[in-house]
């Protein structure tokens, strides 16, 4: 079954869809989280009031996004478990401000990219890097290889079930040799599906740049959003620097 565009646009989001986080403006969302994130990298270990109100920050959002804990840790505990390992052993060879410094850092950062994940469509993010200048081609590679993550995805999922429907059930290392048969099959399907569509694209009109159907636009609680992150942080990480 192939995703539709709209069923892509949906992809990942998690807490109340109708939120005035999940409403704002990509940009907006970028912008904010990308401070709270350049704030806490920025701030020297011992000033911990920075990373706390950092916290706070993330916090507030979430809760307004009704993003639950939960989620959060699912989302990060790919990062967040190796952080916390690094945590444990580095007062083996450095000091526990230096470890907990490292820590909150990284968990700042994790959490606010798992935040912005989950109240932002991925394409509705590809287009706010866009308007904020990114490269475009960079733009236009992540966009397609989201997109195709799922093409491929479907793939591994049919040949995977037409290895199980031949009884193919490998016990030792010498009868996996189909594995390597089934990627080769998978790498050629999928170059193949891509010329296709790259085809089509260009048949109904692509010239490098996927449409728009809504414009972006800045709106009072945008720019409010971004002011209340940058007036809330900013002035405490120079004030006791």
């Amino acid at each position: 079954m192939t995703f539709a565009n709209h069923t892509l646009d949906h992809t990942g989001l998690a807490g109340d869809l109708a939120s005035p986080i999940h409403r704002l403006d990509p940009r907006a969302k970028v912008l904010g989280l990308l401070t709270i994130t350049l704030v806490a990298v920025t701030t020297p270990v011992a000033l911990w009031p920075v990373f706390a109100a950092c916290a706070l920050a993330l916090a507030v959002v979430a809760l307004l996004a009704r993003v639950p804990a939960r989620t959060l840790w699912l989302r990060g505990r790919i990062v967040l478990l190796p952080v916390a390992l690094v945590a444990l052993v580095a007062p083996l060879t450095s000091s526990w401000e230096v470890a907990a410094g490292v820590a909150a850092k990284a968990s700042i950062g994790v959490v606010a990219a798992v935040l912005l994940g989950a109240t932002t469509a991925f394409p509705a993010m590809l287009r706010g890097l866009e308007a904020l200048r990114l490269p475009r081609l960079m733009v236009l590679i992540a966009g397609l290889m989201y997109r195709y993550l799922f093409v491929i995805t479907e793939e591994v999922g049919r040949t995977r079930d037409a290895l199980v429907s031949r009884a193919y059930r490998p016990r030792h290392a010498l009868q996996a040799g189909a594995v390597g048969s089934a990627a080769g099959t998978l790498f050629l399907r999928s170059y193949l599906r891509g010329e296709r569509v790259h085809l089509a694209m260009l048949a109904r009109g692509y010239s490098g740049r996927m449409p728009e159907l809504t414009p972006l636009r800045l709106a009072s609680a945008d720019l409010a959003f971004v002011a209340l992150v940058l007036l809330a942080l900013i002035p405490l990480r120079v004030a006791i620097a």
